[in-house]
């Protein structure tokens, strides 16, 4: 914390030059990777951005624009999720060793993929050898109208695609009953309480869990996660939208070129973006079935109270005076 302290007391010798804050602690991250390696800072990183700012934007790892950090939140209660622990992300498919060099920064352990075997197969996970792998596929058992590795085949012919899915209110429709399926089937619930309780045991931390776009699956996960840890609704919303600042413009040539082919120039955002309403049914369906976060985490999840309280414990940080917090 000392060093972060100087770092900011000696930014007003740089702020008259035009350099801003952000851009002063990106500066002083590189040299840290430079003079002490990777390794030594594996939260470094995400304690310089707000809460739900893209690490991979940050770190300059082009193919995980949506690799962020689940910490720095303020809960109701005025404690702070901690930082450096759990990440959320895309695919880390397109990786290059450049990318994975920087990805050691984080120090992860564990790599979550919640995809499923189709999806894996067609673009295989590019990690640094260290980290260990772990397959949670989420949708094992749902009846997709189009299954995840054949969206960007149909995307490619824009006319069919409008056909075949509806229009933009047809893919809307499709994914809030893919949301409630979140939280009723079976093999998500298998998925997801493997990785709650695998992401409360220190030993596989820090993690990452991701799907293709790290927007669905992903983002149920992190916002019942972040709901559980007590964060306010509209926080954990906003967590859950900002995936549209970091993959609608990833995908904006194949979205120019669906549209320029005909395609319902409302299908791109609905098919790779997000929508409150897609999260609402998520926790509509929730909350109708158990009535509390804690209920679906017990009768859902079949996490128990005891290992409830660790996921907590181990999350949680009292007081707001913790390094990155806002």
């Amino acid at each position: 914390m000392r060093d972060f302290t100087i770092s900011a007391f000696k930014f007003s010798v740089f702020e008259g030059r035009g350099v801003s804050r952000r851009t002063f602690a990106k500066y002083l991250f590189v040299i840290a990777i430079y003079c002490v390696g990777p390794f030594a800072l594996a939260q470094a990183p995400s304690a310089v951005l707000a809460p739900g700012e893209s690490l991979g934007i940050f770190l300059n790892i082009s193919p995980v624009p949506n690799l962020r950090d689940l910490g720095g939140y303020v809960t109701k209660n005025g404690d702070v999720v901690v930082r450096g622990m759990a990440y959320r992300s895309n695919e880390f498919y397109a990786m290059d060793a450049e990318d994975l060099i920087k990805l050691q920064a984080l120090k992860l352990k564990t790599d979550y993929d919640l995809r499923t075997s189709a999806e894996i197969v067609a673009q295989p996970d590019n990690i640094p050898p260290e980290i260990t792998y772990v397959r949670l596929n989420v949708m094992a058992g749902e009846d997709l109208i189009t299954p995840p590795d054949q969206i960007n085949i149909l995307f490619q012919n824009p006319k069919l695609a409008t056909q075949k899915w509806g229009g933009a209110k047809g893919v809307e429709a499709s994914f809030v009953a893919l949301y409630r399926d979140f939280v009723l089937l079976p093999s998500a619930q298998k998925s997801y309480r493997i990785l709650f309780l695998s992401l409360s045991d220190v030993a596989n931390l820090p993690g990452v869990f991701h799907c293709t776009n790290g927007k669905d699956r992903t983002g149920w996960g992190a916002a019942a996660l972040l709901t559980f840890l007590g964060v306010p609704k509209d926080q954990v919303f906003s967590d859950y939208l900002r995936s549209n600042d970091y993959l609608l413009p990833m995908h904006q040539k194949e979205i120019d070129a669906f549209i320029a082919g005909g395609g319902d120039p409302g299908i791109p955002a609905a098919l790779f973006g997000v929508k409150q309403q897609y999260l609402e049914a998520s926790f509509d369906e929730m909350y109708k079935r158990y009535g509390t976060i804690e209920r679906y985490f017990l009768e859902g999840l079949k996490i128990n109270a005891t290992e409830q309280k660790h996921l907590r414990e181990m999350y949680l940080m009292h007081g707001r005076g913790v390094l990155g917090a806002d």
